[in-house]
């Protein structure tokens, strides 16, 4: 069987890019049964509620709902279980020292297959007030009428 190569989306959290300001992001494996491969091979898993702590120098990810696969057994997987994720030591130490200042956070941004290897990114986050919220959605919005505006500025020079 040929290896898959290219980088495979399963799962996205698009509400934490609103919710949160991106600091730094960082890539890492999952340990997985392989019932949980199956599922996450049909596209079925979400990352809404999920989260990343940290215990003991490992990271572990919480509340990532990849669903029982549906031809599984006795053997399937609980929904809802925390994955061990698999990181280098000094991103764990660096992720550990930040995670503790007041108001960051470590959240799940996208859950992919990377050349057949299930992977997840993780950002270290910091917490979004509402006006910063409000501010990002209208620097949104200036940008798409400046893009508009100069899309039709184009199309009356071209006619």
């Amino acid at each position: 069987m040929a290896k898959e190569k290219g980088r495979k989306l399963i799962a996205q959290n698009k509400k934490a890019r609103h919710d949160y300001l991106i600091i730094d992001t960082y890539e890492a494996g999952l340990v997985l049964m392989g019932t949980e491969v199956k599922s996450l091979r049909q596209g079925r898993a979400s990352l809404v509620d999920g989260f990343v702590q940290l215990d003991g120098h490992e990271a572990w990810l919480h509340n990532v709902h990849v669903p029982e696969y549906s031809q599984g057994t006795w053997t399937n997987h609980s929904a809802r279980r925390k994955r061990k994720l698999l990181l280098h030591r000094e991103e764990i130490d660096k992720l550990e020292s930040k995670s503790q200042e007041t108001g960051h956070t470590i959240i799940p941004l996208a859950l992919y297959f990377k050349d057949g290897r299930a992977k997840v990114e993780i950002a270290l986050a910091k917490g979004k007030k509402e006006y910063d919220k409000r501010q990002t959605l209208r620097e949104k919005q200036d940008r798409r009428e400046t893009d508009r505006a100069v899309a039709a500025a184009k199309r009356r020079q071209r006619a």
